[in-house]
Parts: structure tokens; sequence; C-alpha cells
């Protein structure tokens, strides 16, 4: 590898376009080849980013200028395609989830040989979860003893033209929204041990609402409302709701309970937001300045952090751990009992409050 790290790009779907923001800025982390079902949009990408080639999969996994295939595919995808790439002897970095199933994830793991394997959400290397964690480090709210997380929405149909993969395996509020929701717990408080949950399935069809399909009914094959208790290892307990059967909701996305304070956490979804603090005995919140982070960030920042530190804050073993939570808590759910996990991870480390000026 030379001095500039080349990104193969396989799926360009619209969360591409967020990514690209993000590294066609950066000097030393290049896309020099990008891939899709419909080449002729390969093409269109390609022709505007510079020296950037259209390839078909089996091309860009086994080009020698790509050092790193980011990939960007449906869920039911992901496994296949990192397995296809570190076969050949390239990095991965993926968005979420790992895979679709545990074993599928397991076994991209398992494949890395002298590669790493990263993903997605890389949202909470932003100033948001990064502040919220630093102010945890700093014992200002004392030992954290509990955290709540909530996410809710109608579903997905509302206005996506083609929902249909939010409703089948690798779907669903948890496995949509909760990599977002339980990185950040992970960051915050440590791994999680083991998990209680219930889950339920309010309708067996949706209809979709916008876009050519509009009034076509399709169908839901996945849990559209989970909730859990996660019991972390250092002692703290979280509870989490997940849902496609809510309207709204007043909840804080995550709000963390100390001994001595509580910490309202923004949206994991996003790289910033307020992070407000409530000291006991105090009647008011207090909005935290940034303090840790990267400021201004975008999605792909957790693979250029993974490639100029190594630190591995947005590593495959957090996801593969992140991916065990979820499938804990629907196996909890569906056998009425408590679950044990069987993998871990490292507490990611603290992102220094770093520019933008400084990252780009």
């Amino acid at each position: 590898m030379g001095s500039t790290h080349g990104v193969g790009v396989v799926g360009l779907g619209v969360i591409f376009g967020q990514y690209r923001e993000t590294l066609r800025d950066q000097k030393d982390v290049t896309i020099v080849a990008v891939a899709d079902l419909d080449h002729a949009r390969a093409e269109a990408v390609a022709a505007t980013l510079p020296g950037c080639r259209a390839l078909s999969v089996s091309e860009l996994t086994a080009d020698p200028a790509v050092d790193t295939v980011l990939n960007l595919t449906i869920p039911a995808a992901h496994a296949e395609i990192a397995l296809a790439a570190l076969e050949r002897g390239k990095n991965v970095f993926g968005e979420k989830p790992l895979a679709a199933t545990l074993p599928a994830a397991e076994a991209v793991m398992a494949a890395r040989g002298q590669s790493w394997v990263g993903g997605a959400p890389d949202t909470v290397l932003g100033t948001g979860v990064q502040t919220a964690r630093a102010v945890v480090d700093s014992g200002r709210i004392g030992r954290p003893r509990a955290a709540v997380a909530t996410w809710v929405s109608p579903g997905h149909e509302s206005w996506h033209p083609n929902p249909d993969f939010y409703y089948r395996e690798g779907g669903g509020p948890l496995m949509d929204m909760g990599p977002y929701y339980l990185t950040a717990l992970v960051h915050l408080l440590g791994p999680v041990t083991g998990v209680s949950g219930a889950a339920s399935r309010s309708r067996d069809t949706r209809t979709i609402a916008s876009g050519p399909r509009a009034g076509e009914h399709i169908p839901v094959e996945v849990d559209t409302y989970v909730t859990g208790i996660l019991h972390h290892a250092g002692g703290a307990i979280s509870t989490v709701v997940f849902s496609f059967d809510s309207v709204a909701t007043h909840a804080s996305p995550i709000e963390v309970h100390g001994d001595t304070g509580s910490l309202e956490v923004p949206d994991p979804n996003m790289f910033d937001g307020d992070v407000l603090i409530r000291a006991l005995g105090s009647t008011e919140w207090e909005r935290v300045p940034p303090s840790a982070g990267y400021v201004d960030a975008g999605r792909g920042i957790g693979l250029v952090d993974h490639v100029r530190t190594g630190a591995g804050r947005a590593s495959g073993a957090l996801a593969l751990h992140v991916l065990e939570i979820m499938t804990a808590l629907l196996r909890s759910a569906h056998e009425n009992t408590h679950v044990a996990l069987t993998t871990t991870v490292q507490r990611p480390s603290l992102v220094p409050l770093t520019p933008a000026s400084d990252w780009r």
C-alpha cells in the first residue's frame, strides 16, 4: 500500500452520498473503484470522482489498488460481499448490521486473516456521543447505574418508496435503528453480558404510502416492536425500546443516570447534538460544550479513523457484539428467557476533540 489508502465501494444507493462527502475530501484515503448491480449507475458515479473506475464486484474485490472494500449493500448481502473481499486479502468496512444473522457475522470475523474489519455506525464518533462519553468518564454523574434508549416511528413505508427490506430478515426497528443506540451504549457503559427481551408484530402486511408502488401491500417477516433490558459488564442496566408501531415520543434518545447526576445524550444517528447534564440537587439542565469527538464528521469517519489510528473505534468486533445483543434480545423474547452473551469487546477509546480541519 502506498501513501494513499484505496477504497472500493460496493453498493451506490442513497447512503453512499454521505460516505462520498466524507471520503472525497481526504488526502490519504481515496475512492478508487465503485461497483453496483446497476453498472450504468456505477459508471455515472465513477465519472464524478477523479481516478475512480466502475468495476464489477469480482473485479473490485480483486483490484490491487483497493485496500479496503466499503460495503454499502443491503443487509442480506453484507456477509457475501465481506467474505469475497476478505478472501482476496482486502480490509472491509461495512454498513450496519455486520451481517443479517449472527452465524454469518461470525463467519466474516473468522475470515479476517491479516485484514481488518470495521463497521457502522460511526456516528458515535462525533461530538455528541463522544462528549457524553467524556462526561461519564470524568465522574460528573458519579458511577453510572442505568440508561434508557428509545427510538420509535410508525414505520418507513410511510415515506420510503421501496421499504421491503425493512420488513425482511435483517430489518425491523431493532436491526435498522438498534445499532446506533446499542453501539452508543457500549461506548458509554461498556460491553453487555446478558439480555432479557420482549417483542411483537402488530400486523403481517404494510402498505407503501409513496412513490410508484403506493398502495401496494408488502409482507412483514420481523418483529416491529422490541424492548429489552441489557446488563453491562460494569454493573449498569440499560432499558431499550425500538418500534415501527408508534407515532411519536417525547423521550430523549438516550439518558444515562448516575449516583450524582443524569445525562441526556443526543441522537446517536447524528454526529453532533447537545449533551445536557443535571446534577443531584439542581433544578436545571446544563448544556455541556463539545469536549470530545470528530467535529462536523460524516459517515465514513470510522473508516478514516481506522486507517489513520488503528484504534478500531468502529471495529468489526464491536459490530459483532452489537449484533449478538440484538439477536439475543429477539431470542429472549421468543423463548421467554434471559440470554447470556458469548461475545464481548473492549470499550472503544475516547476520540479526542478533533476539529474538522484536522481530520479532513
